[in-house]
């Protein structure tokens, strides 16, 4: 059991990388469509209003999150399948 999870260590570390792309892509998308732009705001922008930055802080916040507990749940529920043991 041990043994997976020091296996799983790189491949946890991976899917996370992949996964923050993956959620990054999915953030620019999001924005383009409610935001109708393909900037999303920066905290420093000047010209833009908190609503503007908040929202977009909270939406890229809820999608990473969403994709980083959707890709770590996805990665230990295949080891599981590979190797009958839960990754810890």
């Amino acid at each position: 059991m041990k043994a997976v999870a020091v296996l799983y260590k790189p491949v946890g570390l991976a899917l996370g990388l992949v996964g923050g792309m993956l959620a990054g892509v999915v953030f620019r998308q999001a924005w383009k469509a409610i935001g109708h732009e393909d900037d999303a705001p920066d905290a420093t922008d000047e010209d833009r209003t908190w609503r503007e930055v908040l929202l977009a802080a909270a939406l890229q916040g809820a999608i990473f999150g969403l994709v980083r507990a959707a890709v770590g749940r996805g990665g230990a529920a295949a080891t599981r399948r590979l190797t009958g043991t839960w990754p810890d």
